[in-house]
């Protein structure tokens, strides 16, 4: 998921919020004036909604440190993490690679329901302090504020330790299965198996609460669980696409009849001569037998038309440094993993300087779209035929 708002970078990782964030900040914020309200009839109009707001803001900064405590302990453990993105439903860590052990995958999970547990009894803890007795309500906005962030990050807490797939319980109950039977391929399928018998779950207790006369509450556990129905389904597919395309190269399936295009050759040229008779998307731009950069039809679409004929191919392409370059022992999965986490629809292949072909968006998703198609098993590779002999691929 990316942001939509970018909100600065900690510890190296970028912090962003998406546009449906606040949907539950507007829900949270009126809920709670109202439930500020009624609780405490005395308090001031400004007072109820000064709090509601400053409670929201607040429990942004939780989630937050939720995450932060996720991506954090990922970085310790070695991954990479680029960025941390707060929606709706909560917090996303956006990680390069997955974990590679039984001990990282369970210490990443771990901390971050440990960390709103923490959050949660520390503001309850200050609230007692306060004045505030259990079982009552906060007489004070301060209290009240730190009462409700108290039962809301415990209940946070709780929440993710569901071992549904791919809540943090979920992945906490991987890293048991595979400490148990050490592959991470058949824990991830069990844990994502657990996850979509929990969700279903809870679609059923949301439609019972609904037709009970809950309507609104009922509705809220249904997208709960459906949204935890369709990410634990994405998961276990995951897994699949993860196993085809293990041990496959780039070199086994780019494409090698990339057009090369002269750097000096006008827009208007390239057009006619190139984009319109050729039918190809993406084009690479030499200089003396170096690869120089790549142009394609977004990068043309860039330049008013009526400056085609004084624009050069040089003057609108990418330049190589700004290109995502592989080799063609780059792993299959590696340039899936660029292609999603830049949003780039071509990858040059280069070795020597000398571009040596292109893996596209497009041919990943084709590859994909075939084996689904056909069934075939995580470990099949091709067979080839090499001087009259039969060649099996290995997985």
């Amino acid at each position: 998921m990316q942001a939509n708002i970018k909100l600065g970078r900690i510890s190296g990782i970028e912090i962003g919020l998406h546009y449906s964030w606040f949907i539950i900040a507007a829900l949270i914020v009126f809920s709670l004036g109202e439930h500020f309200r009624q609780a405490n009839p005395n308090w001031g109009k400004g007072e109820i909604w000064i709090a509601a707001l400053f409670t929201a803001v607040l429990f942004f900064v939780s989630l937050l440190l939720h995450e932060l405590a996720h991506s954090l302990v990922a970085q310790a453990r070695g991954l990479k993490v680029r960025a941390i993105t707060l929606f709706a439903l909560g917090g996303v860590s956006q990680t390069e690679g997955d974990a590679t052990d039984a001990k990282t995958e369970f210490w990443v999970a771990i901390v971050g329901p440990i960390t709103s547990l923490i959050i949660g009894l520390g503001c309850l803890g200050i609230a007692l302090g306060l004045g505030w007795q259990r079982s009552t309500e906060p007489h004070t906005a301060v209290a009240g504020v730190l009462v409700w962030l108290g039962y809301i990050n415990i209940a946070l807490a709780v929440f993710n330790m569901i071992p549904g797939f791919p809540l943090d319980g979920g992945r906490v109950l991987r890293s048991i299965v595979w400490a148990i039977t050490k592959n991470g391929d058949r824990s991830t399928r069990i844990a994502a198996g657990v996850g979509q018998a929990v969700a279903f779950l809870f679609i059923l207790d949301g439609i019972s609460k609904w037709f009970s006369g809950d309507s609104f509450g009922g509705l809220w556990i249904a997208f709960i669980g459906w949204f935890l129905m369709d990410a634990a389904k994405a998961s276990y597919a995951e897994v699949g696409i993860t196993a085809a395309l293990r041990g496959m190269r780039v070199s086994e399936v780019m494409s090698r009849d990339c057009a090369i295009v002269n750097r000096g050759m006008s827009l208007q040229e390239f057009v006619d001569i190139y984009l319109l008779q050729t039918g190809q998307r993406c084009f690479a731009v030499e200089d003396q037998d170096r690869l120089v950069g790549l142009i394609t039809p977004r990068d043309v679409a860039k330049i008013p038309r009526d400056r085609w004929d004084r624009t050069t191919v040089r003057e609108a392409m990418r330049p190589l440094k700004e290109l995502h370059i592989i080799t063609p022992d780059t792993p299959v999965l590696d340039a899936l993993k660029l292609v999603a986490g830049n949003d780039v629809n071509q990858l040059p292949v280069v070795a020597n300087g000398t571009l040596q072909g292109i893996v596209s968006r497009s041919q990943l998703v084709q590859l994909l779209q075939v084996r689904s198609m056909l069934q075939l098993p995580a470990a099949y590779r091709p067979t080839l035929q090499r001087n009259g002999r039969e060649v099996r691929r290995s997985a």
